[in-house]
């Protein structure tokens, strides 16, 4: 038996494939057959010692129970370490009740997880009132690593205009935009965000004359309905920004509202590519690799 291998999702295997070529592993797709019910089948590839499973959890519902028969699979076959690497982790946003009745997805989510791996690895997960990711998987490992040294090192490749401001969307934001203005020696805002419902909006900024006749540069951790960047970029439009670029660490957006945003005056949006998506821009592999070379002995 090797000492470690990737076994990825289907939906993965192209981000597994580089991952497995930054740290000299074998990579095997793992084979998923539909019965006519819906019901899943889950064939995995020959265990290893330590064993990654790769799969982003975007669209999840199928992808989770295919991650557990995968983990039923290779502990049978005798891997003593199972690894999650999933670049984006779903179910995290519902953390709490907020209507008599409603699950709360993350204490479902996270210890089922839990039980089945050793250790977790993300990438920037969507948590609000829980602080530290290690409380989401109670008795198992776990990182939520930051995409912003990925997102800086491209953005810096790529040139930037030096009057450039980095524009958070709303106040939680502040973490990582004060973060990645820092790296690239730019100033950055923040926006005040009032949320109406999942697709309405109001984004105001304590000081609108600040972008004007500036590049604007937004940048989102997570863009589902878009409704919050297309609010943003048309503030900034409203307050006399010379061009508006996104940046999105998980695009989990329909790739048809890309010309929405076009029209609300974003000239382009690139991605991280946790998710697949046609605005992917970003590779993650670099820090995925980084986490991981003490268990691959890379």
């Amino acid at each position: 038996m090797s000492e470690a291998v990737i076994q990825a999702l289907p939906s993965a295997a192209e981000g597994a494939s580089r991952l497995a070529s930054r740290l000299g592993l074998s990579v095997h797709t793992i084979a998923l057959h539909r019965f006519p019910d819906g019901e899943l089948r889950v064939t995995v590839g020959p265990a290893a010692q330590t064993t990654i499973v790769y799969a982003s959890l975007d669209q999840p519902n199928e992808k989770l129970l295919a991650i557990m028969f995968a983990a039923e699979a290779l502990r049978r076959d005798a891997a003593h370490r199972l690894l999650l690497v999933t670049p984006y982790l779903c179910y995290m946003r519902q953390d709490a009740a907020f209507h008599k009745g409603e699950a709360i997805s993350q204490k479902v989510v996270g210890p089922l997880l839990a039980r089945s791996y050793d250790r977790i690895v993300t990438v920037d997960a969507h948590l609000h009132r829980t602080k530290n990711i290690k409380d989401v998987f109670p008795g198992s490992e776990a990182e939520d690593l930051s995409a912003t040294p990925a997102i800086a090192e491209f953005l810096r490749a790529s040139g930037l205009d030096p009057s450039t401001i980095v524009v958070g969307p709303d106040e939680e934001s502040r973490p990582w935009v004060n973060d990645l203005a820092g790296r690239l020696g730019l100033e950055y805002a923040v926006a005040c965000k009032t949320r109406r419902g999942d697709r309405s909006v109001e984004i105001a900024f304590a000081d609108p004359a600040l972008f004007l006749n500036r590049p604007a540069l937004v940048v989102d951790d997570i863009v589902s309905s878009g409704g919050t960047l297309t609010a943003c970029a048309k503030s900034l439009t409203a307050a006399g920004a010379a061009t508006i670029d996104a940046v999105i660490t998980h695009a989990l957006f329909a790739p048809e509202l890309t010309g929405e945003f076009f029209r609300a005056g974003i000239r382009s949006v690139r991605s991280t590519d946790s998710v697949p998506h046609p605005t992917n821009a970003i590779a993650l592999d670099g820090i995925l690799s980084d986490a991981l070379r003490k268990e691959t002995g890379a």
